[in-house]
């Protein structure tokens, strides 16, 4: 659907008049328009810094190097003598950061390696470092932190310093997106070190343009470290509610990263279904999600076809809202089988036969589910339901080599929001850091991540995909 406020605020008139009464003027995102690429970063500028004690510099600049990008470094910054030592250590060169109207391009990205924070004074480092250069980021730009989880963490210090950059990145999410920047955090355990390079190029790349002031705390890899360009070449694929809006979305990304699709729909989609699934070469099933022999099916159709299943993306979910005083039962019943139930019956038939070793699954989530919406109890309940599923699950595939995780999308552009009255659809756009609904390729996008195995660091997550809605956590 189309943005008219936003095409609106960039017309010259209304970029004019936005800016003589103070009209807030959404960005225009730059989004990802091909597969992933071996070197997303190539010639782009990106500028890394670091605290004292820093461990992560090393695996940070052979990440952002492989990924092409021109290093730049604050020479008079305290946290410098890590950087220079892995820079040394493995030949890659840096540039200074140029001096603000030097005529060089601006900064694409600005990363900070915190796992050296050992003390809330010493968070005085992140903002010597960062404070300055903000002005200095290029529209569209990113900002990315990293640090050691403040679980793993003995000494309170530490730990106190390390929980601090939660409340940090979330405040720059805020200040930031208003030229299209983003900002999130990247917590990583000890043992997960080289998994940061998948991560780092899905972060700084178009691929996560609607995701703002993020926490992700990764695992232990359960697999050898995969380079995120090929990774899912010939895997295979169920996506539920793949007929249309987010799930055709993800059908088609997943079929552009060389997965093999199966969609899945209720029967009365089949014709929407064999639609989308041609364009993309894929194989539709008509089937209700909530039917008793769903998993079943399931894999004797795989089975038959494919062998197995790698991905399973529980798309499909419906919403029947109602205050609860005035909610009728069957509108209850409906919204927890199909959005919730029926995933873990599903997971449950394939677990025992349809999914492949190593197979991993994303479930649709919401921000309903965290901060909740009046009318929605039925519909909170079960995208709440859906996070704590996804984290009770993470060792059942951990131990099969394979992983679970959530997206969580915020107003996304879809049918179902473009029937909502003016008001509320409005007022669902503007609230989030970047000023406007994301669209389905934008949730697409974390779940093809996901689904990779190159983010086998990434295990009973759940990632929000909403622009930093300003509403929950």
């Amino acid at each position: 659907m189309n943005d008219r406020y936003l095409e609106f605020t960039h017309s010259s008139f209304g970029k004019s008049l936005a800016a003589m009464i103070g009209l807030p003027t959404p960005p225009r995102l730059k989004r990802a328009d091909g597969p992933w690429e071996s070197q997303p970063l190539d010639g782009k500028p990106v500028l890394v810094g670091s605290s004292r004690g820093a461990t992560l510099v090393g695996p940070l600049l052979s990440a952002l190097s492989g990924a092409g990008a021109t290093l730049r470094i604050v020479p008079e910054h305290s946290g410098l003598a890590p950087l220079k030592e892995a820079a040394a250590a493995q030949r890659v060169t840096v540039h200074g950061n140029p001096a603000e109207g030097a005529g060089e391009p601006r900064n694409h990205a600005v990363v900070f390696d915190a796992s050296g924070l050992s003390s809330p004074a010493q968070l005085r480092e992140l903002y010597d470092f960062v404070q300055p250069v903000l002005r200095g980021i290029a529209a569209n730009g990113r900002i990315l932190l990293l640090s050691r989880a403040p679980e793993s963490l003995q000494d309170v210090a530490a730990k106190t310093a390390s929980t601090a950059l939660r409340g940090f990145i979330r405040s720059l999410g805020k200040e930031v997106g208003k030229n299209g920047t983003t900002a999130n955090l990247i917590e990583v355990p000890t043992g997960a070190d080289e998994a940061i390079d998948p991560v780092l190029r899905f972060f700084l790349t178009p691929h996560s343009a609607y995701i703002s002031g993020q926490v992700l705390p990764l695992a232990a890899p359960q697999t050898r470290g995969v380079a995120l360009p090929g990774s899912l070449e010939g895997k295979i694929a169920l996506v539920t509610g793949a007929a249309r809006g987010i799930g055709a979305s993800i059908a088609e990304t997943l079929a552009r990263e060389g997965v093999k699709v199966i969609g899945m729909d209720h029967p009365s989609a089949e014709g929407g279904l064999g639609e989308t699934m041609a364009k993309i070469g894929g194989v539709g099933l008509a089937l209700d999600v909530t039917a008793p022999d769903a998993a079943s099916r399931i894999a004797a159709e795989v089975g038959k076809n494919f062998g197995g299943l790698d991905i399973v993306v529980h798309n499909a979910g419906i919403t029947r809202d109602k205050m609860l005083r005035n909610m009728p039962a069957h509108f209850w019943d409906m919204v927890l089988n199909i959005n919730l139930g029926a995933i873990l019956k599903i997971n449950e038939g394939l677990l025992k036969e349809g999914f492949r070793d190593g197979a991993r699954v994303v479930c649709i989530s919401s921000i309903g589910g965290i901060g909740g919406n009046a009318g929605q109890t039925n519909y909170g309940a079960t995208k709440a339901g859906v996070i704590g599923y996804v984290d009770a699950m993470a060792s059942t595939f951990a131990r099969r080599g394979g992983a679970i995780n959530a997206v969580a999308p915020g107003f996304i552009e879809t049918a179902m929001t473009a029937a909502m009255p003016f008001g509320p659809r409005e007022v669902g756009r503007r609230i989030n850091s970047l000023s406007q609904g994301g669209l389905p390729q934008d949730i697409a996008e974390a779940v093809t991540f996901f689904a990779s195995p190159a983010a086998s660091a990434v295990n009973g997550r759940t990632l929000r995909v909403c622009g930093q809605n300003f509403f929950g956590q």
